[in-house]
């Protein structure tokens, strides 16, 4: 009964931005297959979030498989991925709508 009401307290007396402020954003950009940036450096083993902007003209498609993030976006369409604690290296997304394009990396240091 104590942890039910330790949630409870999290939940009513906590505001939830302290929770979803702990997370650092990063803003991505998608035309015709052209990322902007083409690249963001991180701090490793911290969750981040990367907010995307399809500014295209047709849909777009923000993808790494080997970290299971697939988002597709209309033209105009504007969503968000939160992406798991990253260890040290390079993580190359593509746009399979354009795969003729250079990409997106996440550098993790």
């Amino acid at each position: 009964m104590k942890i039910l009401w330790a949630i409870l307290f999290l939940f009513v007396f906590l505001p939830i931005s302290s929770f979803a402020a702990s997370l650092q954003n990063y803003d991505v950009s998608i035309a015709d297959g052209v990322f902007t940036p083409s690249s963001i450096e991180v701090s490793a083993n911290q969750r981040i979030k990367i907010t995307i902007k399809n500014t295209g003209k047709g849909p777009a498609e923000f993808e790494n498989l080997s970290l299971r993030v697939e988002k597709v976006l209309g033209p105009g369409v504007t969503s968000f991925v939160v992406i798991h604690p990253l260890k040290p290296g390079k993580y190359q997304f593509i746009d399979e709508f354009h795969m003729n394009m250079q990409g997106f990396s996440i550098i993790s240091k």
